[in-house]
């Protein structure tokens, strides 16, 4: 698992897998690491190069000062490609990780086959949202919005069934720096992408969760109607739709690549 430096930061990265294999990168939601992914590894390693990241303010990532940018969150996903010499790559992306694909997808589509873009969305119309999310970890630290968030991102009925998988989401939010997690909030808050979609031209699959209040399931359709050719797959789960339902998740990743 090394450190890579990319514009003076050092980036926790981790590359599983043939390095004679197609490679895909995966991208963390907002208060995650890479440790995210750990459900879809297994399936992925027998056919893929598997590269994931602690995005910037996140994770054992290096943090800088604030506001942060999806331009520049993309930025350093290419510029981790660039280090590790990768000149394309199948992108996966949820919520936050889905933001920075589509901005990729626009603005370097050589870089990049096949995008997924999971429980994401393109446009916030109010931003009085994150500005209170940020009030309140500024306030309180990432402690005091940690138990709505969890509720977010996995359904009650998944996480009376699961209490280890939902106590390690929380461990892993509550490990994320503040001042990261308020940077990147800061960059949902002008989060405005609508224009950028129609120039993705890699084939795209959109991924929701029926049961996903952040980022809904008419988000999603807006997302594909908008890339020409997308498809649109909706998964019975909340936000963090790759842990509650790891298994349907990971196949239709799997059928979406090959």
């Amino acid at each position: 698992m090394p450190d890579i430096a990319v514009n003076g930061l050092s980036f926790r990265v981790k590359i599983e897998g043939s390095a004679n294999a197609p490679t895909i990168m995966l991208s963390n939601s907002l208060g995650a690491s890479l440790e995210m992914w750990d459900p879809q590894v297994a399936a992925l390693m027998p056919n893929y190069r598997v590269v994931r990241y602690d995005s910037r303010g996140h994770g054992k990532s290096s943090v800088s000062a604030g506001p942060y940018s999806i331009e520049r969150l993309g930025k350093d996903a290419l510029g981790i490609l660039d280090s590790l010499q990768i000149k394309r790559v199948h992108w996966c992306g949820l919520s936050m990780g889905g933001m920075i694909g589509q901005w990729v997808g626009a603005h370097a589509p050589e870089r990049l086959d096949k995008i997924v873009l999971a429980n994401t969305t393109c446009y916030y119309p109010n931003p009085s949202f994150w500005v209170e999310r940020i009030e309140a970890v500024r306030q309180g630290g990432i402690a005091a919005i940690a138990d709505r968030v969890i509720a977010g991102w996995l359904t009650a009925d998944y996480r009376d069934r699961e209490p280890s998988v939902a106590a390690h989401m929380k461990a892993m939010l509550l490990g994320t720096p503040q001042a990261g997690y308020i940077a990147s909030c800061e960059a949902l808050s002008k989060l405005d992408q609508r224009d950028l979609l129609p120039m993705v031209k890699s084939r795209t699959l959109v991924i929701a969760g029926r049961h996903d209040a952040s980022t809904p399931v008419k988000d999603a359709e807006f997302i594909r109607s908008k890339i020409p050719g997308a498809g649109l797959k909706i998964l019975e789960a909340a936000h963090i739709s790759n842990v509650e339902q790891s298994q349907a998740f990971s196949s239709a990743l799997l059928e979406f690549l090959s």
